[in-house]
């Protein structure tokens, strides 16, 4: 597994299965239990890759045999989905990350004549309970909602070294408007095309990634 730099701070993924999972993710006939399964098959990729550098400490046990020393993650982590797509992505990080990890819920959606982001939900303690915050997001298309997020994570405390974006998709000019307007925010994703038509919706896409999760189209 690898990632590509586009800059300095957006990695691009680079694996076979995601590639795979994400060329049928694509498909118009897909169906929403697919559509879930693959949004998970493909957030473990990104997980594993987004968090390789987590600190660890070391750790002492007593296995069937002997007693052994193995290292275990350091910190709070918490998780943050960008509601109602960025659901589709929780459980499968959960499964890979600590037990004490937590998930705080952000409600964003982009008004669709302004394409402006408008928040309706916010689930933040009062003060930061978490050491770092991987904010999950299927799809950046302009931007907008993504970096709306960062800065509430920011203004909540948490310093930008310690936030990553994870998406699956994202369009070339929402990546770098987030990565222009969050500098040192570390983004990593499974796969960046290039349009975004008039309406602000990327091409080829994924097209509506809440609906398509939620079966509500």
């Amino acid at each position: 597994m690898s990632s590509s730099e586009i800059n300095s701070h957006i990695h691009k993924v680079a694996h076979p299965l995601l590639s795979t999972h994400l060329a049928n993710l694509r498909l118009a006939t897909t169906s929403p239990k697919q559509f879930r399964e693959l949004v998970r098959n493909i957030t473990t990729v990104l997980v594993v890759e987004a968090t390789k550098d987590l600190g660890v400490h070391e750790v002492q046990g007593e296995g069937p045999l002997a007693k052994f020393e193995g290292e275990e993650i350091s910190g709070r982590i918490g998780l943050v989905p960008i509601l109602r797509a960025g659901l589709g992505m929780v459980d499968a990080a959960l499964a890979l990350l600590p037990e004490n990890t937590s998930v705080q819920h952000i409600g964003l959606f982009r008004e669709k004549l302004s394409l402006q982001p408008v928040e309706y939900y916010s689930k933040l303690p009062e003060t930061p309970n978490v050491d770092e915050v991987l904010i999950l997001d299927p799809l950046v298309a302009t931007g907008g909602t993504a970096i709306v997020c960062v800065k509430m994570i920011t203004d909540w405390g948490i310093p930008i070294s310690k936030i990553r974006f994870l998406c699956v998709l994202g369009s070339a000019q929402g990546l770098n408007s987030l990565a222009s307007a969050c500098p040192g925010l570390n983004i990593w994703v499974g796969a960046i095309d290039q349009t975004l038509n008039e309406k602000g919706l990327i091409i080829p896409g994924l097209g509506d990634t809440g609906d398509r999760l939620h079966a509500t189209q």
